[in-house]
């Protein structure tokens, strides 16, 4: 796969327009920016509808970010019962088509990213089409095929969301936006603030990963594919703005995986496991983010270095190349190490021959390890900076 963001040039695909979502997708952005500041300057808005809004806001998102994405695109964890039916209603609240359709289509990025036919989203067709452009027209790349959702189908929950969408989505974009505001006496205020506007902006928050996270930030785990990681991305939408560490980490119901980056949706989950409603989390091991990055660093460290093969003053060059690769010959080691380590636990377990103090000893050697390999981490930075100093 190409590694860079360039947009791939081809002939302009002819798709047939999709009337329905180029009608409500054009018409919605427009009452944003006209109706909705015209009636707040001539009426007003009420703080309740500004509250209901940003409760509304948050509620669709996380919908869609733990719901949508990591519980049923990736089944990164399991949920009970009522978490997934508040997750569904929101979800249809989103507009974002339903669970199984979401589901799918996201599932055929991650197994196709970048490809030009067969990603829903390339971020190599451009900004437009990655954003939004896909979902205007009827391209090929962007047909359903429930045949990688089987699961999905089995989920009543699902399917009931799937059967009745358009009255579930009516009712809760429409019906709910009109009664909460008829609560608080700010019908109108609360409909186009809670309604409209909440959903204008939800929708550009998701879209948002689809294209500028494709473009926009840094590759700390593998940059085989275009995802970025992007702190700004990740405030907006709820911790997704991690993605280059996602697309390699796909299963893992964290984003961000490091305790200081921000993602709500990790914390709601882990939350959620406390309160016993979430279980079956599933995390990577630490080792295989080390190993990503390290590798990382790796190529960098050798890509700086033989770009500076040919400059005056550089004769040390060889030297440092040296280093690189006895450093790499002992990551690769260390991995090895690691990796029998796990299969010879696994194995042991299996036969339920492994006694305590036999797993108190893997422990303590898979943890020599990991510090190993954080060390190695800290003299490969070391040498990139080395090699990067002019």
């Amino acid at each position: 796969m190409h590694n860079d963001t360039e947009t791939v040039t081809r002939a302009p695909e002819h798709a047939p327009i999709n009337w329905v979502t180029t009608i409500l997708f054009t018409a919605l952005p427009l009452a944003a920016v006209t109706v909705v500041p015209w009636y707040g300057f001539t009426h007003g808005f009420s703080l309740a509808a500004w509250v209901l809004a940003l409760v509304s806001l948050w509620a669709c998102g996380i919908a869609i970010t733990a719901g949508y994405h990591r519980l049923w695109a990736h089944r990164a964890y399991s949920a009970h019962w009522s978490v997934r039916t508040f997750l569904m209603l929101f979800g249809a609240m989103a507009l974002q088509n339903s669970i199984l359709v979401w589901g799918s289509q996201h599932r055929t990025h991650h197994r196709f990213v970048d490809d030009w036919d067969k990603d829903p989203y390339s971020a190599k067709r451009g900004f437009w089409f990655s954003h939004m452009g896909w979902i205007l027209r009827n391209y090929p790349s962007g047909r359903n095929d429930f045949s990688n959702a089987r699961d999905l189908e089995r989920d009543p929950i699902v399917m009931f969301q799937h059967r009745f969408y358009i009255p579930l989505t009516i009712f809760m974009n429409v019906a709910v936006p009109l009664l909460a505001g008829w609560a608080v006496g700010d019908v109108w205020g609360v409909f186009l603030l809670a309604g409209i506007l909440r959903l204008v902006v939800n929708h550009h928050f998701t879209w948002f990963i689809n294209s500028l996270a494709h473009m926009w930030g840094s590759q700390p785990y593998t940059d085989e594919n275009t995802a970025r990681d992007n702190p700004m991305l990740a405030f907006l939408t709820y911790g997704e703005g991690y993605h280059n560490f996602h697309h390699i980490f796909q299963n893992d119901y964290r984003n961000g995986v490091k305790w200081w980056q921000y993602d709500p949706t990790k914390w709601l989950i882990a939350g959620l496991s406390y309160a016993g409603l979430a279980n079956n989390l599933k995390r990577v091991p630490d080792l295989w983010i080390q190993r990503a990055q390290v590798a990382m660093q790796f190529k960098r460290v050798e890509k700086a270095l033989e770009a500076r093969r040919n400059r005056p003053g550089d004769e040390h060059i060889d030297r440092l190349k040296a280093r690189v690769a006895e450093e790499y010959a002992a990551f690769r080691k260390s991995v090895e190490e690691w990796g029998k380590l796990r299969d010879q636990w696994v194995a042991d377990r299996k036969q339920r021959l492994l006694q305590r103090w036999e797993e108190t000893s893997f422990r303590l050697q898979l943890k020599q390890i990991e510090q190993g390999l954080h060390l190695q981490r800290r003299r490969l930075r070391a040498m990139s900076k080395a090699s990067l100093a002019s």
